[in-house]
Formats: C-alpha cells, structure tokens, sequence
C-alpha cells in the first residue's frame, strides 16, 4: 500500500564527457562505430509490446556515406497504425492508473540506462544516422534526453503538489488526470532528444501513445524503443510505427479517440495538421490538445559596442554546428559597419579551418546534411546566391553529393536586409549576413522583428547596457529564446525552457513544467464536511 509522499531524485544535467584521445569513452565509442557500421540492422515496428515486421523493406544509409546500407526498417500502412491506436487504448487504464512513482521510476530508470550501458550505442546510432560529430551527439541523445527524462520527473512532482486553498469544512483538491484518448507523437530527424522526448513526456502523465519518428530518425528511434522496453515500459504505452505523415494523420486524424498532438517539424505541416484537426472536431470526444515546435530564422544582432571575437564564433558555432540542421540555427545576422571587416576576418578564418567529412574522424567539425532532398534545396539557395545582384557569396559555397551529402559551410552577404535567404528558412549550413550604418541600431532592430514570421531564437551582442535594454524591449515577441552575449543555440533542460511563438510553434516549453501540464486534465474536487441541512440563507429572515 503507498501511504506516502515521495521524493523523487533530485535532477542534475547529465555530464557531457569529452572523448579526448585515449579516453575510456573515446575507444568504447569507436568501436561500437565500427561494430555498427559492419551490421545491417534489422529494424521492426512496436505496437502493443511486440515486433511487427512486414514485406515492405527500406533500406538506411548514413547521410554521410549514402551507398552503404546499415539497416532496413519495416515499412508500415494505415492498418499499423489502426493496430497502434486499439494497443494505447488498451493499455491506457492500467497505464493511466499505476501510481506515479511506478511511471517515475520508468523513466528515470531509462535516464540511466541511456547514460550508462546504452551512452556508446545512443551515441554511435545518432552519429552514423543523422551524421552528427561526436559532441553534438552528446549533448543531444545522450545528456539532454537523460536531462528531459529526470526533469519531466521532478516537474510532474511540482504540478500534483499544486492544490488550492480550502475553506472551513471543506477540503478542496485537485487531480491532473491524463488526457482522455490518445495522444500523437510526430518526430523530427535533428534532435535525436527531442524523438525521445515528445512521447515520453505525455506518457510520463499517464498518456499512452502513438509515435511515427521521421524516416531519417528510426535508426536511433528503435534503440530509444529498446531502452523503453529494458527500462519496464508497459506494453501498448509507446507504439512505434514506421509509415508517411499523411497516411498516419487520415487515420489518425479521424478517430474518435484522438487527444492530442506532440509535434515538431516543419511550419507548413503542422498548419496543415492544425487546420485538419479544426476540420475534424466535431469528430472527437474532447478537444485535442495541439503542442507544437516548428521552424525558425534565428537572428543575431551586433552592437557596434559588442567585441568582434564574441560575436564571430556565436556565428561560427551557431550558424555551423550539425550543419545548421537546428531550429535554433543562426541563419541571419546584422553586422554594424565599423565591426565587420573584423568579424569577415575572423569567421573566414574560423570556417577555413573547419573539418568536413565522415563522423568516425572526430577531428571534423562538419558532417554530411540528412539527405538528398535537403542537400538539393541548400543548394539552390546557393547557387541561386551566386546569380543574384543583391546578393554575394562570400566564404564557401561548394556543394558535392557524390558520397555523402556535403555542403561547406557558406556566408551570404545579403545587399539588402530583406533579400530572401534572410527570411526564409533554410536549415543547413548557410549564414546570411546584413551590414548595417552604425547609427541605425534601433531602426535594424526593426527590421529584425518584422522580417520573418518566426519568433523562435534570437540573440544580442552589446557591452553597452541601454542597447541591451533596447534590443530586448524591441524584440519581445521577436524570439520564445532570447540570448544576450551568447549564440542562439544550445538550450539546457531545466536552465531554457524551449519554444517559439508566432509561426515557430505554441511555445509550451519543451524542459519544463508547461509543457507536461498540457498533457494533463484538472479534475477539481470539493468535499463538504457538515453539508447544510435546509435551504434558506440568512438574508430570507427579514419580516
């Protein structure tokens, strides 16, 4: 019987190790690498606790060595993700009724598993799939997936400990069920963190769910799932198919039992997402719950008080950094004149310097980008750079798919501040750079806030504090993360809560309490002590 109140472990951010050479974490990983890379992993879908295999293979390649094959998954179809839904239904009362603790214990136990026996294997299956370095792998599958499990935990703790005031011979509470249905995971490719969090955290709340990864993910998604299972997940809790977005949503979209969506990606699918969903809502037995983070053209906006230094490697890095393939990537920046032959200097030095190729050399910086499609839409706003009067490529700029997809880190000079690779996302490796007359700081504030209908991340560089005070004013709605002195990437669990508003998404707060009380319903409960025992009030006494 639980008769009392727990206390959960107290969250920490995960330690990022750092694999210098000789380094017992080092050899571990490059071997697993080279394990990996030598097998062809066979991948099957999770619906209700078991592996559900079909006769549509698909074969997975590393972006960065797109011939050789590492894997096949399991192609699904509607009738898997109907199978998907009837195993979250299933599962959800006894899911939605096991004391919290039980779901804690879950999920912090998965915390470590990752961290410990699984931190080679996460890392390797994130580097070879998604080609990212080695410390982007990190900081990404590794600490900040542990990070959002052990944090969602304590924040789960602080939201049932919320409880209203109650008055003489009454006892007021308050429950935070789970939603009634099921909820929607859809899962980006870039943020191996983000796949694991956005169905872990509905289910942490007595969710269960329903969770299609992006196709450029399941290579790492599977091994999530594996730890799932080891960690004591329920079955039917978390079902993993493997199927295209709009083949899930008609099923999906359509169900009665439908609850929620825990969604990032693109702005236009999650319109079109929002939009069918309004569509529908007649259809479903309560309104669903729409978390969603989408796109971004993050900003960075220098002072001419700001120190050249600082400001080239938060371009450097925030702009470069997994190719650019963050939503929190700079993509454009407003230089003041007086800085900006510094600032060319030192950033051409930087990108000469940088290392590209194959993940298993941990000397290269710069890795190959997702795949084919991506690698051909860069590429047009490149080469279109190159053709264009308003425009000049001015460091980089080549582009070679011959064995992976590689493009070198490039810096446009925009002539005007709304030339288009200033306002459209990009997401790759591509920096556009605005400069501007020292004397009109406040009116390119201006120009920042109205220039992209995002309002994700954004970031200030300025040792003079009333522009800081300025630039912060001005830019209120323009970013849901504002940096001061610092990149626009990088948000920790537990220190930045994440989120954009405007077209970036719904800005509930992926690393914090917010976002895991959206995956709650309040049931208020009051309970009278002495009831009354007739009906009439004092003032009814006047004769």
């Amino acid at each position: 019987m639980t008769n009392a109140f727990f206390k959960v472990p107290i969250a920490k951010n995960e330690p990022i190790l750092g694999y210098k050479p000789g380094s017992p974490e080092k050899l571990e990983l490059k071997k697993t690498i080279q394990k990996m890379m030598g097998e062809k992993k066979d991948i099957p879908m999770h619906i209700g606790g078991k592996k559900v295999r079909t006769k549509k293979l698909v074969s997975l390649s590393p972006p960065h060595n797109h011939k050789h094959i590492i894997g096949q998954y399991h192609k699904g179809d509607a009738s898997h993700v109907k199978m998907a839904i009837d195993a979250a239904m299933k599962a959800k009362h006894d899911w939605a009724n096991l004391p919290w603790e039980q779901r804690a214990s879950v999920f912090l136990r998965a915390a470590d598993l990752m961290a410990g026996p699984y931190r080679a294997a996460m890392n390797a299956a994130t580097m070879i799939g998604q080609s990212k370095n080695v410390f982007q792998a990190e900081i990404d599958c590794v600490c900040e997936l542990a990070d959002f499990y052990r944090y969602n935990v304590q924040f789960m703790t602080e939201i049932y400990h919320q409880q209203p005031e109650s008055a003489p011979l009454i006892w007021n509470r308050t429950e935070h069920r789970p939603l009634e249905g099921f909820v929607f995971a859809l899962t980006p490719f870039n943020f191996t963190s983000i796949a694991g969090n956005l169905p872990s955290a509905p289910a942490l709340m007595g969710n269960t769910v329903v969770w299609k990864p992006s196709h450029a993910q399941i290579y790492s998604a599977s091994l999530i799932m594996e730890i799932y299972e080891k960690a004591g997940l329920p079955p039917g809790v978390i079902n993993l198919v493997f199927i295209s977005g709009p083949e899930a949503g008609e099923v999906i979209f359509n169900h009665r039992d439908f609850g929620g969506i825990h969604y990032t990606g693109s702005t236009e699918v999650f319109n079109g997402i929002w939009k069918t969903i309004g569509d529908n809502v007649a259809k479903y037995k309560s309104y669903p719950r729409l978390v969603g983070e989408t796109g971004g053209k993050d900003f960075v906006v220098a002072h001419p008080s700001s120190d050249p230094k600082t400001v080239a490697t938060a371009l450097s890095r925030g702009a470069f950094e997994y190719q650019g393939q963050k939503c929190s990537a700079a993509s454009r920046a407003y230089i003041p004149q007086s800085m900006w032959k510094e600032v060319k200097q030192l950033l051409q030095d930087d990108i000469e310097s940088f290392k590209m190729g194959d993940v298993d050399d941990f000397t290269n910086f710069i890795n190959a980008v997702i795949d084919e499609k991506s690698f051909d839409k860069i590429a047009a706003y490149i080469n279109g750079a190159k053709k264009d009067k308003n425009a000049q490529v001015i460091i980089g700029g080549k582009c070679d798919k011959s064995k992976g997809y590689f493009i070198q880190p490039t810096v446009i000079q925009a002539l005007k501040p709304e030339y288009k690779t200033m306002c459209e996302e990009i997401f790759g490796p591509v920096l556009s750079i605005y400069v501007y007359d020292d004397n009109k700081f406040e009116e390119i504030l201006d120009i920042v806030d109205k220039t992209s209908s995002y309002a994700l991340t954004g970031a200030v560089f300025a040792n003079d504090r009333q522009a800081v005070q300025l630039a912060t004013t001005k830019l209120t709605h323009a970013a849901g993360n504002f940096y001061i002195n610092d990149k626009p990437t990088g948000a920790v669990v537990g220190q930045q809560p994440f989120g954009g508003a405007r077209k970036s998404g719904t800005n509930d707060k992926a690393g914090s309490m917010f976002n895991l009380i959206r995956w709650t319903s309040q049931r208020t409960i009051k309970e009278n002590f002495v009831p009354p025992t007739d009906y009439r009030y004092p003032f009814m006494e006047e004769k």
